[in-house]
């Protein structure tokens, strides 16, 4: 199994686009895979389910995207030079050692040129921290909103060959 986690909390994002379009990539391929939605967070769980605190809400998403899972995707949006702070609470929030030996790849997301580079070594560091494996390959996704249709649809060929080798790559890590 391996969840897709989108990034943002961000209606309506590029980020949730692209990371569905990740999703039917992996469903084409045959992986029994599926998409955390960081929107559908419960809205206080940065208050609630810090420093051994816990909601039904949120032990929900533990139980099925977390717990049970052992390859994860990371699709992240670039924010001020990073990644988005949702990310970092979400991953603060759930137990350590429930990522412990587990694997990760991480695909950057953004409307500037460098596909959120800083974000992914940033992301790639917390990773390590918290003993997961993070695969080498880390696609880069520049001028994400010239590359989609306006229904949000990648079209870009290019960047589908690029998920669609990434994905693979995963499969067999």
């Amino acid at each position: 199994m391996i969840t897709i986690i989108s990034g943002t909390n961000r209606p309506d994002s590029y980020t949730e686009a692209l990371a569905l379009h990740y999703l039917s990539v992996l469903e084409h391929l045959g992986v029994e895979c599926q998409l955390l939605n960081l929107k559908d967070l419960p809205p206080s769980f940065a208050f609630d389910d810090l420093y051994g605190k816990r909601t039904e809400g949120m032990q929900s998403i533990i139980s099925q995207f977390i717990e049970p899972v052992h390859k994860f995707v990371f699709v992240m949006p670039e924010y001020n030079g990073s990644f988005p702070g949702v990310l970092k609470t979400f991953i603060d929030a759930v137990p350590p050692k429930l990522w412990k030996d587990k694997k990760a790849a991480i695909v950057g997301v953004s409307s500037g040129r460098a596909g959120n580079l800083r974000g992914q070594e940033h992301l790639t560091g917390i990773l390590h921290y918290l003993k997961l494996h993070v695969h080498y390959n880390k696609p880069k996704i520049s001028g994400i909103e010239h590359l989609m249709d306006t229904s949000k649809k990648l079209m870009d060929e290019s960047t589908q060959m690029m998920l669609l080798e990434h994905a693979h790559q995963l499969i067999a890590y």
